[in-house]
């Protein structure tokens, strides 16, 4: 008989080995608070801006899981996703309320997946919003830097109230990376949670490249978090890599650290956030199993709403 798989120490080396990993790691399957499912035309000009990355970020970024849609649920099942949260996001106005019924009709037809929602600065999204919170919306995606707007908007300041008072995640775009944009930035959304400090935020990417700008909103507001989307991946170091002690950052904020990914939409294997994971866990006595199984599965399914235990 084989001894059993250590996760800090062999983490998994490729797709076709999470399944095994994760079951090693003891966790029920893996809870991914950050994954993107959009309607087809809009998902394949999402994925020609990708195309143009080197015009756009300066770097080639080949879209890894460029598959028909059904191909994608089935890939993350076999990786042992057991929840995911379906993100979408607008660029523009009346966007957000057909993109967000769109969201919540598509979540009820695929098991694993979370009802969510989206927002944009306008006169309405209180309207669509609401209706999509008391609809079940367990998540709403915010992204500052696409949608180019000013997350302290007056018009979104009852929006921010709704999302508090709902105790739902909000998976906010805040940070500068890949690249900077008008509103982005740890010192513009500081002002959306000194508004609003009862906010559940994730901060995505956990706010690349700001990480330590990052860390100190944790300090300040409890109800604050941070995804693993991308971060501590080869492919991230190398234009945004993560301060040398990262891991010894972690254990004060350990439960709110979430595990996200950017599946479909990332040039490189889903198992390579795994293993960044891992290693941040393996990296600090005070982490370890413990908190890998947190990141995987209890701090995202906690937020989410999904049963722990």
């Amino acid at each position: 008989m084989s001894p059993a798989r250590d996760p800090l120490g062999t983490p998994p080396v490729d797709d076709a080995d999470i399944a095994a990993w994760v079951a090693a790691t003891g966790v029920d399957g893996l809870v991914d608070i950050h994954v993107h499912f959009l309607p087809d035309r809009m998902l394949q000009k999402v994925w020609a801006f990708f195309d143009a990355a080197e015009q756009n970020y300066g770097m080639s970024w080949p879209i890894r899981y460029r598959e028909p849609e059904q191909t994608r649920i089935d890939l993350l099942r076999g990786f042992g996703v057991r929840t995911f949260a379906p993100l979408v996001y607008p660029h523009k106005p009346d966007m957000a309320a057909w993109l967000t019924s769109w969201a919540l009709e598509w979540a009820a037809e695929v098991p694993e997946a979370v009802p969510t929602a989206t927002l944009y600065p306008e006169d309405s999204v209180t309207t669509y919003l609401g209706d999509a919170l008391a609809a079940g919306a367990r998540a709403v995606k915010v992204h500052v830097q696409v949608g180019d707007f000013d997350p302290r908007d007056p018009r979104l300041d009852a929006a921010w109230g709704l999302v508090a008072d709902a105790g739902v995640p909000a998976i906010v775009h805040c940070g500068d990376g890949p690249r900077q944009g008008t509103y982005t930035g740890m010192d513009v959304f500081v002002e959306v949670l000194e508004r609003h400090p009862r906010l559940t935020a994730v901060i995505a990417h956990a706010g690349l490249p700001e990480y330590e700008r990052t860390l100190r909103l944790l300090d300040r507001f409890p109800n604050v978090h941070i995804d693993t989307t991308m971060v501590g991946t080869p492919y991230t170091e190398a234009f945004a890599p993560l301060p040398a002690d990262w891991p010894a950052r972690l254990p004060d904020v350990a439960d709110r650290v979430v595990l996200g990914t950017d599946f479909p939409n990332i040039p490189y294997g889903y198992h390579e956030q795994l293993a960044a994971v891992a290693g941040w866990a393996a990296a600090d006595d005070r982490l370890g199993l413990p908190f890998l199984r947190s990141v995987l599965h209890d701090a995202p399914a906690r937020l989410l709403g999904v049963p722990v235990g």
